[in-house]
């Protein structure tokens, strides 16, 4: 599984706080939302305040990279930085949405594109 190597530091991951070494492998994850058939509008307006608390701590822990909404339709598409898929997902389950059965996340992990090897190659 491809990734790349971080420069290392502290990062808070819940109440923990986690060192990552120099050179560790991070991925990145891309986690597409899906909103949970039963979900009512209640429930998100409920838990919305504290579900944007709780990306934000993850875009100040170096986490979450980017956030979108899709242009389609109110879903989130994140973009994480973690060692594992297990990681994404777990750490997506602290969300409030998730943790309320709102919302659910489809977890792609991602290797950056090799193609441009290919207008190197010796013939």
């Amino acid at each position: 599984m491809g990734g790349f190597h971080v420069g290392g530091g502290e990062i808070q991951r819940g109440c923990e706080r986690i060192h990552i070494a120099k050179g560790t492998l991070v991925m990145k994850i891309l986690a597409i939302e899906h909103e949970v058939p039963s979900a009512v509008t209640e429930g998100f307006q409920q838990y919305a305040k504290d579900e944007a608390r709780k990306v934000w701590e993850l875009v100040q822990a170096g986490v979450v990279r980017e956030s979108y909404f899709r242009a389609d339709r109110g879903e989130a598409v994140l973009v994480l930085e973690c060692q594992s898929v297990g990681e994404a997902r777990e750490i997506l389950s602290t969300l409030p949405f998730v943790q309320n059965k709102l919302i659910s996340f489809e977890l792609i992990p991602l290797i950056a594109y090799s193609g441009f090897e290919r207008l190197f190659a010796k013939e």
